[in-house]
C-alpha cells in the first residue's frame, strides 16, 4: 500500500466497520506488518485520522480509537440536525439524491425482516448521506462523512443494533412520503424531530451503560 491517504482509508473502514473497538490500542507494529508500510507512513495516516476524530493520541499509550462520550454525543447531533435539515429545507422534490434516499430506503426495508443490523445500519446511514447530497456542496459532503463516521463508533458503543436502527427505517418512510406530499420545509421539521428522538435513544443507552 503506497502513500498515508490509502492507508488512512483502509483504517478508517476497519474502524467504522467494527474491527477495531472503540477506546482499543492500536499496534503500530503490526499494522505496519499488516499493511506493509513504514512508520512514519503509519504515523500519517494516524494524523489524518486524529483529524477526522476517530483516533486519539493519548502519550506514553500510543494511538488507540476514539471512544465518544455524552459530550461528543450532543455535539454531533447538534451538527446533524444543522446539516441535514438544512439540506432537506432547502432542496427540491425533484432533486436526483431523492432517488438515492429512496434507494437506501428500500435496501433498509428490505433487509429489516432478516434482521440484518449491519446492512440496516448501512443503508440507513447511505439515507442521511444523499439527504446532504440534497445540497450539492462538497464541502458539506466531506464534513458530514466525517461525522457519519464519529456516529458509527457512537453506534459501535451500544450492543442493542434493534434499537438503535429497526424504528428509524419507518421514520425515513416518513420523511420521503413527507418531502414528496407535502414539501422540504414539512419533511426537515419531521427530520429534526426525528434527529432529537434518535439522540435521546443514544444518550439513554449510554446513561444505562454508565457513561460519562
Amino acid at each position: 500500500m503506497n502513500g498515508k491517504r490509502p492507508l488512512a482509508d483502509a483504517l478508517r473502514r476497519s474502524i467504522i466497520d467494527g474491527e477495531f473497538a472503540p477506546g482499543s490500542r492500536l499496534s503500530e507494529t503490526a499494522l505496519t506488518e499488516h499493511f506493509a508500510v513504514s512508520r512514519n507512513t503509519l504515523r500519517e495516516a494516524f494524523r489524518v485520522l486524529a483529524e477526522q476524530g476517530l483516533v486519539e493520541h493519548i502519550p506514553n499509550r500510543g494511538v488507540s480509537v476514539a471512544a465518544p462520550d455524552i459530550a461528543d454525543v450532543i455535539d454531533i447531533y447538534r451538527a446533524r440536525r444543522a446539516i441535514e435539515c438544512s439540506a432537506l429545507r432547502q432542496s427540491e422534490p425533484e432533486h436526483p439524491a431523492v432517488h438515492l434516499m429512496q434507494d437506501a430506503l428500500a435496501t433498509a426495508e428490505q433487509k429489516l425482516p432478516q434482521e440484518d443490523w449491519q446492512a440496516v445500519a448501512n443503508a440507513n446511514m447511505a439515507f442521511h448521506e444523499a439527504i446532504v447530497d440534497l445540497a450539492d456542496s462538497p464541502r458539506l459532503a466531506r464534513t458530514y462523512r466525517d461525522l457519519a463516521a464519529e456516529l458509527r463508533l457512537v453506534f459501535l458503543e451500544i450492543d442493542d443494533p434493534r434499537a438503535l436502527h429497526e424504528p428509524f427505517v419507518r421514520r425515513n418512510r416518513a420523511v420521503v412520503d413527507t418531502l414528496l406530499g407535502d414539501g422540504p420545509d414539512a419533511a426537515a421539521e419531521l427530520l429534526e424531530g426525528y434527529l432529537i428522538v434518535s439522540e435521546r435513544v443514544v444518550l439513554g443507552a449510554f446513561a444505562r451503560m454508565g457513561r460519562d
